[in-house]
């Protein structure tokens, strides 16, 4: 499944890649910004950045049970830092309807694009 984010900066274009991967399991419309969990990553490049990142989101959700709909990413230079707010999944009210297993490197790009960035990747459902 693809996630995909455009901002007008770099790190809204990863707070919006975060929010499709929430899509991907749920309605993020439907998840409540009441806990947040704080997020810190480190790599390489941008590209393999943004993958970390989302690696780490799907990390939080799986060992805290939780979907996440409120993100606030902080870039400086190779390191992002960022609080994610959501809550505990309910079943009943969310429908999960996949487990996100982990991004993956394929179309994984990160990149200025009409004026704005677009951070892409696929995901293993």
């Amino acid at each position: 499944m693809g996630v995909r984010g455009f901002g007008a900066t770099e790190a809204e274009a990863f707070e919006q890649a975060a929010l499709a991967l929430t899509a991907v399991v749920s309605d993020p419309v439907a998840v409540e910004a009441r806990e947040a969990v704080s997020i810190r990553c480190e790599a390489p490049d941008h590209e393999l950045l943004f993958a970390e990142w989302l690696n780490s989101l799907v990390y939080e959700m799986a060992t805290r049970g939780m979907l996440f709909s409120r993100f606030a990413v902080r870039l400086e230079d190779k390191r992002l830092s960022a609080e994610a707010w959501g809550e505990r999944i309910d079943a009943a009210r969310h429908h999960p309807a996949v487990e996100v297993k982990g991004a993956t490197y394929t179309t994984l790009r990160v990149a200025r694009e009409d004026g704005g960035w677009v951070a892409q990747t696929v995901v293993d459902v």
